[in-house]
């Protein structure tokens, strides 16, 4: 199976996720798109006071109308911080037929560099890589980590190949400028969030009263 991998904090799970997530399927003809919500994200303090198990029915929520899509608990079932390296390899571990595609925002892959083991997610994963509005690339080959730049080559012009064996596509998506801090804000400040998450997730926000003080 070719089994597309979104993560996130998902705080709150909006459209831009999903079309992010269907569009690196059609492009990379994924078998599925496995939804992962952090459970301890390294690199920021999670906003809101929303748990990994309110997040998680939220995505649950916002997937359930697509057979393409799925979800995982597997942060939420390892202690420590959720670093994306030992979530592959766990992965890897529990389905090793399966090939990995990690997908991600233009933005995260301008700040590869700064994960954590970053130098092992090549031999793990392929990347999917989707342009967002505010962070497009120029230069792909040149914009990784110098450190790791020695072992890709310029297959085609959106794709790259590592040594291993995998490689990274670059997806020009839908330019959704969605953000789920923007949300938080929208929601504190008594606005709508209609039209910017599925109805069913503003339904849901509502009712438990979520991000009423951001």
């Amino acid at each position: 199976m070719k089994l597309g991998l979104l993560g996130g904090t998902f705080n709150p799970i909006h459209l831009a996720h999903l079309r992010i997530a269907e569009e690196a399927r059609e492009a990379a003809g994924l078998d599925q798109v496995l939804f992962i919500p952090a459970a301890d994200p390294p690199h920021k303090p999670l906003a809101g006071d929303v748990g990994f198990a309110l997040r998680y029915q939220m995505v649950q929520k916002a997937i359930t109308d697509n057979p393409y899509f799925g979800i995982s608990d597997i942060e939420a079932r390892r202690v420590g911080k959720s670093y994306t390296v030992e979530t592959l390899t766990q992965l890897g571990q529990e389905r090793p037929e399966d090939h990995l595609y990690f997908i991600i925002g233009s933005d995260s892959y301008l700040e590869l560099g700064l994960w954590h083991r970053y130098q092992e997610l090549f031999s793990l994963t392929s990347l999917i890589v989707v342009e967002r509005p505010d962070r497009l690339l120029d230069n792909p080959l040149l914009q990784l980590p110098e450190t790791v730049r020695g072992s890709f080559r310029q297959e085609q012009t959106d794709l790259l190949r590592h040594d291993s064996g995998t490689g990274i596509r670059f997806v020009s998506g839908t330019r959704l400028d969605i953000s789920s801090s923007r949300l938080r804000q929208l929601v504190a400040t008594g606005q709508s969030v209609r039209y910017l998450v599925p109805p069913a997730i503003e339904t849901f926000i509502n009712q438990k009263g979520l991000y009423l003080h951001e």
